[in-house]
């Protein structure tokens, strides 16, 4: 198509030339000029074939581009809608990452406060190395704190109680490095209560159970005291002098002495 203008220009050119040259001159006669204008039509028409199969195939070139350019669209499209999946996909997973993560920290700080109960369990089970009047022996959570309980209701003067607590103790530790700890106290708040005759009991199990207890020599001017409060004048004497013959370098035999020179 685009030869097919300008031949035919040319064409009409030399026809009018050679109609100008035949009338001028008489050049050419009119079987050769048939020839040329049918040599000119043919190239025309070859020209015209020429630019027709041209044209073809530009057409199947540009439709095969288009062909490409839409199968490119679509596979772009699929990528996208891969890379888009993915996306989710990987948010997803982050998600799942991040709850793991969280059931993790959890189930460990779960795990922390079980074995840190376990560990403060134990502890309240375990002996513990308890120094008291000049003696060390292991003793059990439980028993520490029945003692201290026991102590702290004598300390506030609560002898009733002290009393009942003290009995408690020996009926429940019988075998206690705190045993004769709380024979000695246990006669004291008897004392306080006015149980005097109860008292003497438990200050005299004592001594005989622990003579070489430091506190020994307190239990034995206490012992006398009691049977002071009941006018056994004879019997406190003799525990008076017991006192001073078994411990002379104790406070408490010095004490006695002051009381046999009282006793009377």
């Amino acid at each position: 198509m685009r030869w097919a203008m300008p031949v035919r220009a040319a064409l009409a050119i030399l026809t009018l030339g050679l109609a100008a040259g035949a009338a001028q001159a008489g050049l050419f006669d009119d079987e050769e000029a048939r020839k040329a204008i049918v040599d000119l039509r043919n190239r025309i028409a070859e020209g015209d074939e020429r630019s027709k199969a041209r044209t073809a195939e530009l057409a199947a070139a540009n439709a095969q581009l288009v062909e490409q350019l839409a199968v490119m669209r679509r596979s772009l499209l699929e990528l996208n809608n891969q890379i888009e999946a993915l996306r989710g996909e990987i948010a997803r997973l982050r998600g799942n990452d991040e709850q793991i993560l969280r059931e993790l920290s959890e189930a460990q700080r779960r795990q922390q406060d079980v074995a840190q109960a376990i560990d403060g369990r134990l502890l309240k089970l375990e002996p513990v190395k308890v120094s008291l009047d000049g003696r060390e022996f292991a003793a059990e959570p439980a028993e520490s704190k029945a003692h201290d309980e026991a102590m702290a209701a004598i300390r506030r003067g609560d002898f009733d109680k002290a009393v009942a607590l003290f009995n408690s103790f020996q009926r429940r530790f019988p075998a206690s490095g705190y045993t004769d700890s709380v024979r000695f106290w246990h006669g004291n708040a008897l004392y306080g209560q006015g149980q005097h005759k109860e008292a003497i009991v438990a200050f005299r199990a004592f001594v005989t159970g622990a003579p070489e207890h430091p506190r020994a020599p307190e239990a034995l001017l206490a012992l006398a005291n009691s049977q002071a409060e009941m006018k056994d004048v004879r019997g406190a004497r003799r525990t008076l002098d017991e006192l001073v013959k078994s411990y002379p370098q104790s406070e408490a035999a010095a004490a006695a002495k002051q009381r046999l020179a009282a006793l009377k």
